[in-house]
Order: structure tokens, then C-alpha cells, then sequence
């Protein structure tokens, strides 16, 4: 045994479970006056904010809720999403943030499947929550959630209003880390693919060094101002949640992407940083001009899902934008991957400086190992820029597992290995590029889609005798399904009449932006050479 082992054993004072909870405690202390959120005229300090998700917590725990039970959540980017980012886990719970995109039978299958005992929704998607809570196995407490910046239509489905069931609560309830940092924290649904969503678990070690990652990552100073439009259901809005109370920032929330009231939040708020997918670039650049505002400094936009093109880039840029491409998965807890720049890059003539734009880059710091690796023998792959191998993760950042899937948690984790799914290339210089997906995923607008679901409802068509679908790059939306399609002999079906029927099938993002009517390329054993397809939608752009 090493000397070093005798008599020097973890004990409370030099041992405590990692947790982001503990960057909120330590803002209000230290910066208790600092604007902690705006959201429409109001403001909110960190001493209000974490006292309010105090309250959260202790109202929750006297309704019954204790560590390793499910509080799901059907909210969109508002205060009292963040404070159940807080509140919910401070009594070791776990919190489900559900996708508001997705359609009842979905959310009905999520709520089964974690067992939520308590629903917080906002009034909005209560056509979405109704039917899902109806058709539900589990039966919660419902919480609706009335925000004053909403003034839509949507019925109350619960037992009680938020702000009633935060006044149950203690403001200086005494909460406590949770007892172990592999404890889980939240949990996420994919958006599933084949089959049903597969629940990914985040443990609090992996949110509380994902969040400082993205600190460093992001370059944040102290105070940023983060403006909130990438959802905070997608991946725990990448952790920011808690990255924001380590630099004592201001949130500004914001329910709705739109050109205008980004522009204003910029302008108003002094906005530093901000997320989003492709299309919240094509909703800024495409802003009327009446809607758009001068920018009080160089703006800090983080992007991830397909890069953007070099037109994308450059018109950002003109327009005060530092644009940073992103890459990592649900169960990486969102980016772990960074095309960490060299400003001598800057000055690369233009083909050459978009390529490596494309690249997805470099581990996160809190990343411990990133490689492409063959998924026969997990060996690594050339360094060349060519050979082809999996992308895999091995780290602190990685999920838990699926919850309740020990097959598919055990086949995402074969050779001590996350296997992404993800096929691409390491260059010379370490950066890795995606070249292909596995299961030909499709990310659209910054969400999964599956070309198989996507086939599956164009088969069900009475016309079609033959269909398949791949991804076809799009400025607004980054990616977006395009369907080949044969018909029957003796049928007849338009572009139209096979898109309304997708309407009716699946969930708007999901639908084909175009329909292509040609005989689908085969191998000699019937298999669908999937890479011509890829080339024929290429040569097809004026029918999106």
C-alpha cells in the first residue's frame, strides 16, 4: 500500500459529492443583488431566485417527493423552468424536462416510463398535456403553470396554480447535496428512432463538470448576459441552467424564438451569449429590417447539429455575431465536442477556412477521451482525414445509462466505450468531422429525426410501393427529411397529397420538406444505396 494511502481517507472536510446545485447557493451569497432573471418586465435577483427554488423544494418534499423520485416538467424557457432545474434535485428528485414538440401518445409513454409523480405544465400546451395525462398509466399531481408573458389560449389541468404551490414552501429550507454525486439528477428522453425514446439519466458529477465546461469553453466572463434559445428541455439546455450561476449571470428568458424579441433582448439586456440550432441564425439574418436592432457589442452565438454553410458564416459575422460550432449527443449531456479556433485560421483563403468551420472539432476540457475508433475492434483509426470509424466518448460527461434498458445501456457502453452512433474521420491535427449518422438520423432545426420513422409512415401510404428518405442540407433548418418515393403500379399520388398524409402521421418537424417521385437505387441484394440518394438530393435544392 502506498504512504499515501495511510490515514488519509475522504472525510467531510476534504470530501463533498460534486453537484451544480451548490453555484446557486454561492451566487446568492456572494452576489445576492445581481439580476439572476428577466422575463418580460420582471427581474428577479439571485437572493429571490434561490429562494424561490428553496421553496420549490420544500413544497415538493411535503407533498412527498424524496430522492429518486420523477418531477416532470412541460415548460418552456421561463423562470420557473430554471428554478425546477434547482428546486426539484435539492431533495435528491430527479427532473424530466419533456419535449413541448412532441405529440401526446410520446409524453404519455415518458410519464409512464420515469414514473412522474408530480407534472409542472404551462397553460400553453395543455392540448398536448390533456390527452397525454388522460392516456397515462401514472396518475401525478398536476401543477399548471400560469406565465404572465402568455396571454394564449389554454386550459388549467391541474390541482393547484405554481406560485400557490411555491407559497407551501419554506424560503430558507435547509436542502442537502445530494449523497452521492452518481446520484441522478435529471432525465432526458431521446427523441426516439426505431422505437420507443430510450431515457437517458445525468448524474450530478457529470452536470456539475459539463457546466463548468461550458464556462471555460465559452469563454464567459463574470456577469454574461445568456439569452435563452436553445430550449431548455433539449439536453437541460446543455447544462447552461447551472453554468450561469458559477459567473453569478443573467438569464434572459424568452418563450418564443422570434427575430424581433431577440433583437430587442440583445439591444435591451446587453445580451454576450447565446445558443441555438441552425435556424435561429436563419431568424436572425432574415429579420425584416424594421425588427432588427444594432448590436451593443460582438455577440457570442454557440451552434451545434449540421455546421453551418460559409454564406451562414460570413453574413453572421458581418452582422456582429461570433459564431462557434458545437457537437455531442443526449447522452454526452449536449456538447462535449468544440471547433476550438486558431485565429490563424482567420486568414485561410475561403474554401479552406470553411472546411475547417465544417469540422466538429476537439474534446470539451471535462471530456477525458474523443476518437474515432473502428466499431469492429475499437482500434483507432488513421489520423488521415479519411478512414472511417465511429465517433466515441469516454468520460465524466457521459451518461449514466438508459434508465430501465439494460440491453441498450450495455450496448452504448461495449469495450468501455460511449458509442455515439456517428461515423467520421480524425484529421492530422486531432479535429474530428462527421461524415455520415448510423440509422441515418436527420437533425433538423436542432432535433433528432429518424429517416425509419419517417419511411415507416410513407410505407402506410395505399400509393407507395417504395420509399426512402435522407437528410438534404438546408440554410434555414441546418437538415431537413427528403423523400424518394415509387408508387404502385396503376396509382397516382402528387408531392402534396403524399406531404398531407406525413401531416397526419407525424409530428410537423418530422415531415418531408420535399418529395422527390424516381426509382430508388438498389444493390444487387435489394439494399437501398442510401449515398446516391444523398447525391440526387444534393442536385435538387430548387424543390425545397
Amino acid at each position: 500500500m502506498s504512504p499515501y494511502d495511510t490515514n488519509l481517507d475522504k472525510n467531510p472536510a476534504n470530501y463533498q459529492p460534486l453537484s451544480p446545485l451548490g453555484f446557486l447557493a454561492r451566487a446568492a451569497a456572494v452576489y445576492p443583488d445581481q439580476v439572476a432573471v428577466v422575463h418580460g418586465p420582471l427581474r428577479r435577483s439571485y437572493r429571490e431566485l434561490y429562494e424561490r427554488c428553496r421553496r420549490l423544494a420544500s413544497a415538493l418534499q411535503r407533498r412527498g417527493i424524496g430522492r429518486g423520485d420523477t418531477v416532470a416538467v412541460m415548460l418552456s424557457n421561463t423562470p420557473a423552468m430554471l428554478e425546477c432545474h434547482y428546486g426539484v434535485p435539492m431533495i435528491g428528485a430527479v427532473l424530466n424536462t419533456l419535449n413541448t414538440r412532441l405529440d401526446p401518445p410520446i409524453i404519455s409513454f415518458s410519464l409512464d416510463h420515469g414514473g412522474a409523480k408530480i407534472v409542472i405544465t404551462d397553460r400553453e400546451f395543455a392540448r398536448t398535456m390533456k390527452p397525454a395525462l388522460e392516456a397515462a398509466k401514472v396518475k401525478p399531481l398536476v401543477i399548471d403553470y400560469d406565465d404572465p408573458e402568455f396571454s394564449g389560449p389554454g386550459e388549467r389541468l391541474g390541482e393547484i396554480e405554481y406560485e400557490a404551490f411555491l407559497a407551501e414552501g419554506d424560503p430558507a429550507f435547509a436542502w442537502n447535496a445530494p449523497q452521492d454525486e452518481w446520484d441522478a439528477i435529471t432525465l432526458n428522453y431521446t427523441s426516439g428512432t426505431t422505437g420507443d425514446p430510450k431515457g437517458v439519466v445525468y448524474h450530478h458529477r457529470g452536470a456539475y463538470l459539463l457546466a463548468m465546461g461550458n464556462v471555460v469553453t465559452c469563454g464567459m466572463d463574470k456577469h454574461p448576459v445568456y439569452l435563452w434559445t436553445l430550449p431548455m428541455f433539449h439536453c437541460n439546455g446543455w447544462c447552461f441552467p447551472w453554468s450561469i450561476s458559477i459567473v453569478a449571470g443573467t438569464h434572459v428568458c424568452l418563450r418564443q424564438v422570434r427575430a424581433k424579441a431577440m433583437f430587442d433582448a440583445i439591444a435591451d439586456h446587453g445580451v454576450t451569449h447565446l445558443c441555438g440550432a441552425p435556424i435561429v441564425m436563419s431568424t436572425l439574418l432574415n429579420a425584416p429590417e424594421a425588427d432588427k436592432r444594432p448590436l451593443p457589442h460582438i455577440v457570442k452565438f454557440f451552434t451545434a447539429a449540421a455546421p453551418p454553410p460559409e454564406a451562414v458564416l460570413a453574413a453572421m459575422k458581418e452582422a456582429g455575431f461570433d459564431v462557434t460550432h458545437l457537437y455531442g449527443l443526449t447522452e454526452v449531456y449536449g456538447p462535449a465536442v468544440i471547433n476550438d479556433w486558431h485565429r490563424e485560421w482567420d486568414d485561410l483563403p475561403s474554401g479552406e477556412y470553411a472546411a475547417r468551420k465544417a469540422r466538429q472539432g476537439v474534446r470539451y476540457p471535462v471530456l477525458e477521451d474523443l476518437d474515432v475508433l473502428s466499431p469492429e475492434t475499437l482500434e483507432p483509426l488513421p489520423a488521415d482525414g479519411v478512414s472511417l470509424g465511429e465517433v466515441m466518448f469516454r468520460g465524466n460527461v457521459v451518461m449514466k445509462g438508459y434508465l430501465k434498458n439494460p440491453e441498450a445501456t450495455q450496448k452504448a457502453f461495449s469495450g468501455g466505450w460511449f458509442h455515439s452512433g456517428d461515423l467520421g474521420v480524425k484529421h492530422p491535427d486531432g479535429y474530428i468531422q462527421l461524415k455520415d449518422r448510423s440509422k441515418d438520423i436527420i437533425i433538423s432545426g436542432g432535433e433528432n429525426i429518424s429517416s425509419i420513422e419517417v419511411e415507416d409512415a410513407l410505407y402506410k401510404h395505399p400509393a407507395i410501393q417504395a420509399a426512402a428518405v435522407v437528410a438534404k442540407p438546408d440554410e434555414k433548418w441546418g437538415e431537413t427529411p427528403c423523400a424518394f418515393v415509387e408508387l404502385k403500379p396503376g396509382q397516382q399520388a402528387t408531392a402534396e397529397d403524399i406531404l398531407d398524409w406525413c401531416r397526419q402521421h407525424l409530428a410537423s418537424y418530422k415531415c418531408p420538406r420535399t418529395v422527390i417521385f424516381a426509382e430508388i437505387p438498389k444493390t444487387s441484394t435489394g439494399k437501398i444505396q442510401k449515398f446516391r440518394l444523398r447525391e440526387m438530393a444534393l442536385s435538387t435544392q430548387a424543390l425545397a
